[in-house]
């Protein structure tokens, strides 16, 4: 199964880079597969200083902006217990994981991944219909550079109905803060 969450490493001059992913993952957690693309950040960082945070969340108006790139003000972090890293300070859970296999053959990586320890912050809120749309949605502004808008439209659409019946403030201004990202892409004519 696919977990959707937020992976943190190590840039090359020790700040942190937050990123959204979904690995592969089993109900146990003791490892689980990455699958960065080879130009991502993320994978760069994990060849370069294998290890990182693998962390659960519900908050996904954290998680759009870690889609876009638009961190200002970055999340609260503190220090990674086992590995170098950090762990995002509104976490459900987080996941210290070292690569112990890298297979770079395809474009899209697979890194697997070795838990060697894991936290918790507190309980997992869960997700309604609006924090699943969110989630689709910025799924969708992370590939705008490999589909056509057309398609993008035609999947953003049915995306709108549950933000608008059950969405919060921060579903809200997630998938609004997405639907201008998508804008701004395309309106720069690309």
């Amino acid at each position: 199964m696919i977990l959707e969450g937020i992976v943190t490493s190590l840039n090359a001059d020790h700040s942190v880079n937050v990123a959204p992913m979904g690995p592969i993952v089993d109900e146990r957690l003791e490892s689980f597969v990455l699958r960065p693309f080879k130009t991502s950040t993320t994978c760069q960082n994990l060849k370069r200083q294998p290890t990182g945070v693998f962390h659960v969340i519900d908050d996904v108006l954290l998680l759009a902006r870690a889609t876009i790139g638009r961190l200002d003000p970055p999340p609260e972090m503190f220090p990674a217990e086992r590995v170098p890293g950090a762990v995002l300070a509104s976490a459900c859970r987080w996941y210290e994981f070292e690569i112990v296999d890298f297979d770079l053959a395809e474009d899209r990586t697979r890194l697997l991944a070795q838990v060697v320890n894991a936290g918790r912050l507190r309980d997992f809120l869960g997700f309604n219909r609006a924090r699943h749309a969110v989630i689709e949605a910025a799924i969708l502004a992370s590939r705008v550079h490999v589909l056509p808008r057309e398609t993008i439209e035609a999947q953003w659409e049915p995306l709108a109905a549950p933000i608008e019946k059950t969405a919060g403030g921060r579903e809200r201004e997630a998938f609004a803060l997405l639907r201008s990202y998508i804008d701004e892409f395309f309106a720069d004519g690309r």
